[in-house]
Parts: C-alpha cells; sequence; structure tokens
C-alpha cells in the first residue's frame, strides 16, 4: 500500500472548498433551472461514474490506484447523491405545496 501525504490531501481538500466557492451565482443571473438541474444530475452521473472506475481499476490490480483514491472517491460519489436526493425530496415538498395551494 503506499502513504498518504496528509498535507497534499489537506492542499486538494481547501482547492476544492475555494472552486466550489467560487462557482456560486447569483439568483438573478437568468439561468434556466432545468438546465442547471441537468448539469448539476450530470455532475454527480460523473462523479458516480469515476468512482466505478477506480474502483474496477483498482480491483483488477492496476499499481496506480490506490485503495485511499478509491474510497475518497467513493465517499465524494456518496455525498453528492446524498445532496441531490436532498435536492429532489425538497422540490418534491415544494410542488406539493403549490399544488395544495387554494386559487
Amino acid at each position: 500500500m503506499s502513504d498518504i501525504n496528509v498535507n497534499q490531501v489537506l492542499a486538494q481538500m481547501r482547492a476544492m472548498s475555494i472552486e466550489a466557492g467560487s462557482k456560486a451565482q447569483p439568483a438573478d443571473s437568468g439561468g434556466d433551472f432545468a438546465a442547471m438541474l441537468k448539469q448539476s444530475i450530470d455532475s454527480v452521473n460523473q462523479t458516480q461514474q469515476t468512482a466505478n472506475n477506480l474502483a474496477k481499476s483498482f480491483e483488477m490490480g492496476q499499481s496506480d490506484v490506490s485503495l485511499a483514491e478509491v474510497m475518497i472517491a467513493s465517499q465524494k460519489a456518496s455525498v453528492s447523491f446524498q445532496a441531490m436526493l436532498q435536492v429532489r425530496n425538497k422540490l418534491v415538498d415544494a410542488y406539493k405545496d403549490v399544488m395544495g395551494m387554494s386559487i
């Protein structure tokens, strides 16, 4: 097994945090909601496919893939899916609230 460089992992986490913060768009950007939702779903799908590919590579015994990379990718995929699931649940609740309103 390869050793994990803690400082390198922390630097990657900080860089991802900064990148995620810089992607925030103002609410009045005029973007299409459906396009934004599709982009988010595609992003979650890509994260899951990457995690699956890394896991398969590790299972096949490729030396360039470490267990730590596989586990991190798997957790990223899990967290992104759970976040998408919660957004979906909130959208369904909002739809139910709107449908239940009287005119």
